[in-house]
């Protein structure tokens, strides 16, 4: 009887091994339900509720956050991943208060942007508005033969948004003697959007806040009819060094050698709680990571990252880049980047710049047009956590739904809340990116190995060199500086 058993068992527990060993694309699909994504993204939701509304690194809701995704690789899935908090510490800014008294002594609605720098308070600068010409086709502001002939020397500068980095047009104006730029919204409404100005350009650029365009014009219209307009500004900002954490685990399974890699940003902006910007990748790779350790058999190791600090700069993924060796950057076969993957009214951008990014972007963009879904492809830039990778010349590709006025009104917004998701999207992409996943853990066959000759003039060297130029920011919290004012800061 007992040698029965004995057989009994073994059948069984063969059986067991035999059925989990068998990862395929389709199981790791069908592992991905709407629900479970909706759940982490009411938890996530909570967690701005209950932190002031946000999930922003240097805030509590970062932290928050960091410790619901580690709870839960570390402990119900931790027998089948390896999971680590990598800590860094990076330049922390917060707008305290900033308004705008217009010409005619009226309070104008503005926002700040991140990494803004301070007026002096609690009066801020006032001065004449100085124009500086709109064109729309190469950006205004953007390039130093557009203020020639700008008189802005202890002016505001009244600037259009566009086209440009807007810590370009600030260098300018600082360059130019300006005291400061009023920055007029390219959209109407006042539904205006953040940006981050990058830690790195802090001491190379003049105090902004970005007003709407309706006034903007309104101002340029009196000014070039022969009006003087005088107009104050006041920031109230202030930086300081915080220390902030990426989340990293991968699978016990597959060959180090061979890393399968993705990624999505886990803090939002001070706006909002991030549940689309970047929840949704959040969520989607949570999903996926919890299918992979319901299986084994599959050839090469499959590692998720959870980035901190992208919104202020790409702080997170850079800091990794850099703490990268050549023989650990070769080893990741493969990077996949997943931000915003669940716009309300999405489109489906797959990004991929060179013939190596393709080979996983083709997967992608094959599964969603099986789907029904038209595919858009997008060339990488700088404006996400794909960038360090690319830098180092790793094959790369990723999803994207969109974040302008017309794919995600609420892009950087408060109401970037549980409210804000397409449900179809955010499920139809997580299963895309699972099954990729699936398929470069069982075979990486047509995937080149990392660029190290690439054409980009970037390299490791810039990686290392970003990080060190935020590094060099520390001083700054020396002069940090903190005022109290009456008026709401919208970021």
């Amino acid at each position: 009887m007992k040698f029965l058993n004995a057989l009994l068992c073994g059948a069984l527990l063969f059986s067991e091994v035999s059925a989990i060993k068998k990862l395929t694309p389709s199981q790791v699909e069908g592992d991905i339900k709407k629900s479970k994504l909706r759940k982490t993204l009411e938890d996530l939701n909570t967690i701005a509720k209950k932190n002031g509304g946000n999930r922003a690194f240097g805030f509590p809701g970062y932290k928050a956050s960091v410790d619901y995704i580690s709870k839960q690789l570390k402990g119900q899935y931790g027998k089948h991943l390896n999971t680590y908090i990598q800590p860094f510490n990076y330049t922390f800014e917060q707008t305290k208060d900033i308004w705008v008294r217009g010409p005619d002594g009226e309070d104008v609605y503005v926002i700040t942007l991140i990494y803004n720098v301070g007026t002096p308070t609690p009066d801020g600068v006032t001065a004449p508005l100085v124009l500086v010409p709109i064109d729309d086709e190469r950006g205004s502001g953007c390039f130093a033969d557009q203020w020639e002939g700008v008189d802005a020397k202890d002016k505001l500068a009244l600037v259009k948004r566009g086209s440009c980095a807007i810590s370009d047009k600030l260098k300018l104006a600082k360059k130019a003697g300006a005291r400061g730029v009023l920055l007029v919204n390219n959209q109407p409404g006042e539904g205006i959007t953040s940006a981050t100005l990058s830690a790195e350009n802090l001491e190379l650029i003049v105090p902004v806040g970005v007003i709407p365009l309706e006034v903007g014009t309104a101002w340029r219209t009196r000014i070039e009819a022969g009006e003087t307009l005088e107009v104050t500004l006041l920031v109230d900002s202030f930086h300081e060094t915080r220390e902030t954490w990426n989340i990293i685990a991968e699978t016990k399974q597959g060959d180090p050698n061979n890393v399968v890699m993705m990624g999505a940003h886990l803090d939002s902006v001070q706006a909002g709680p991030g549940i689309n910007d970047d929840g949704s990748g959040t969520a989607g790779i949570l999903e996926i990571a919890k299918s992979f350790t319901k299986y084994t058999g599959y050839k090469n190791k499959v590692r998720f990252a959870w980035w901190g600090a992208e919104e202020s700069g790409l702080a997170g993924s850079y800091y990794y880049g850099e703490q990268l060796t050549e023989e650990e950057a070769d080893r990741i076969r493969f990077y996949f980047n997943y931000d915003m993957i669940g716009s309300p009214k999405p489109k489906y951008w797959v990004q991929a710049s060179k013939p190596a990014d393709r080979v996983g972007g083709d997967i992608l963009a094959a599964w969603l047009r099986k789907k029904g879904k038209t595919v858009e492809w997008e060339e990488f830039g700088e404006s996400s956590d794909y960038a360090a990778f690319v830098e180092l010349g790793i094959p790369s590709s990723g999803i994207f739904t969109g974040a302008d006025a017309e794919t995600d009104p609420c892009y950087h917004l408060e109401c970037d809340t549980i409210n804000n998701i397409h449900w179809g999207a955010l499920t139809l992409n997580t299963k895309t990116a699972g099954r990729a996943a699936a398929q470069f853990a069982l075979s990486l066959k047509g995937v080149p190995p990392r660029d190290k000759t690439s054409a980009n003039p970037k390299s490791k060297r810039a990686v290392a060199a970003r990080f060190e130029q935020w590094q060099k920011k520390k001083t700054l919290a020396r002069n940090a500086h903190k005022c109290n004012h009456k008026t709401k800061v919208v970021v």
